[in-house]
């Protein structure tokens, strides 16, 4: 391990975790689409995909760490409903403290996790986001919410079927293309959904609007 895994950091999530980015803003994926959120962004990560878009996230030693009561003071100042947890992989840490600061405030928790983590905390909304590079546990596939699968590639399309079958019947499942290259393969997704209808296309529209 390394401190992409959070291991050499010595801090108690309790009181405080790594942070690398926090920022009111529009939720551009899924489900709660075009809904105001804030996002918190937990620095580590040993997923290690190739096409991540926030790579930098990935060391956690490069982050400061913030207390919960510092960011309790953040969201205090926010017009916010709904506080984003991600990353990084954010279940990699404890989250049991930081989720009941934000609903000491009576805001919604949503997480976004590759699953490959034992998710701690009291969550409103589970996004899983399953990666090729650390397999998913099925834990979290029980109890997602919303099962959102990156396309990259046509056999991504398997991938997130075999995914969806341990997911309850109440999660939606997103496909979503991965945005450099997703003129190339929005066409294969909206082909793919008309034929498996239980599936929708997610598309990162905070990208189109140009917003963090």
């Amino acid at each position: 391990m390394n401190s992409k895994d959070g291991e050499k950091l010595n801090f108690d999530s309790s009181r405080e975790l790594p942070v690398m980015e926090r920022f009111y803003t529009i939720q551009g994926e899924g489900f709660h689409q075009g809904k105001a959120a804030y996002f918190i962004r937990l620095a580590g990560c040993n997923v290690g995909c190739t096409w991540c878009d926030v790579k930098e996230s990935w060391d956690a030693e490069e982050h400061e760490i913030l207390s919960i009561g510092q960011l309790k003071k953040d969201l205090k100042q926010s017009k916010t409903e709904i506080v984003v947890i991600t990353g990084g992989e954010p279940a990699m840490y404890d989250l049991t403290a930081l989720c009941a600061m934000v609903k000491s405030l009576g805001l919604k928790t949503h997480i976004e996790t590759s699953g490959a983590y034992q998710l701690t905390g009291s969550w409103d909304w589970v996004c899983v986001s399953p990666k090729r590079f650390k397999k998913c546990l099925d834990e979290n596939l029980n109890i997602a919410d919303e099962l959102k699968v990156i396309i990259a590639h046509k056999n991504d399309f398997r991938f997130a079927l075999n995914h969806a079958k341990n997911t309850s019947a109440k999660c939606r499942v997103y496909l979503q293309p991965e945005w450099s290259i997703a003129e190339e393969m929005l066409p294969e997704i909206i082909s793919f959904v008309k034929d498996n209808p239980k599936c929708q296309i997610s598309l990162q529209v905070h990208k189109y609007m140009n917003i963090p």
